[in-house]
């Protein structure tokens, strides 16, 4: 076994013991807050969730610059391939809100400011994915790039929608830290530590695939020209 074999088993068995640990700190180990109850238990789900969203897109927004000035289409395969992550994770963010709001808001969505850019952000994303489709393939790499420098500017603005305007969102990071108890604090860390090792192992797999992707294209072209010149 070669020694990237050895690093992506260990990394692979790492992200299912972490998630293990993180399940069982989400249920067993994180006490039950006093006044929302268990429902509060899906923070854990839900806060993470948000970060690696912004950070899917943060990637997009870096690889994208470097196809830009690069031309390689590496970086415009790993911009495609983090957008659809975190639109994966913007997703779980979009479904565990409002479950989460429901018995504490009454009300299973309101057009608070944070929520209403986490929805725009959403659709951006979807856009940039469906704009991929739908342009030649010669020309998705700088309609992407640039898809995806311009979507970029809406993370911020989301991150701090909570400070920009009047918001019921709940503010988790305060000049005095995170205020929830040392056990919730712990519980939390894990599950940041479990859900980043799981995005890269999404990344790497879909980035892995999307190459595959792109060679049996290239490899059915070589063979239909191959057949097309036997013809003639």
């Amino acid at each position: 076994m070669t020694s990237k074999r050895i690093f992506k088993l260990i990394f692979e068995l790492a992200t299912f013991a972490a998630m293990l640990a993180a399940l069982y700190a989400i249920f067993l180990y994180a006490p039950v807050e006093k006044t929302m109850g268990l429902v509060q238990k899906i923070f854990y789900i839900h806060v993470p969730s948000a970060f690696l969203a912004f950070l899917g897109f943060f990637i997009t927004f870096i690889a994208s610059i470097l196809y830009l000035y690069k031309r390689d289409h590496k970086w415009d395969v790993a911009a495609f391939c983090s957008a659809e992550i975190g639109v994966i994770f913007c997703t779980i963010v979009l479904i565990t809100g409002p479950i989460w709001a429901k018995p504490i808001w009454n009300v299973w969505w309101t057009w608070d400011p944070r929520l209403t850019t986490t929805l725009i952000l959403w659709f951006i994303y979807i856009s940039y994915l469906m704009l991929r489709r739908s342009v030649k393939e010669s020309q998705q790499g700088n309609f992407s790039a640039v898809f995806g420098i311009i979507g970029f500017v809406n993370v911020p603005i989301t991150f701090l929608a909570i400070r920009l305007w009047r918001s019921i969102h709940p503010v988790l990071i305060t000049s005095r830290g995170i205020n929830i108890s040392t056990p919730m604090k712990h519980t939390l860390a894990l599950t940041f530590l479990a859900f980043c090792l799981l995005f890269f192992y999404l990344l790497k797999s879909r980035i892995k695939l999307e190459k595959m992707k792109m060679e049996i294209e290239m490899f059915s072209a070589l063979i239909e020209e191959n057949i097309h010149y036997q013809k003639n």
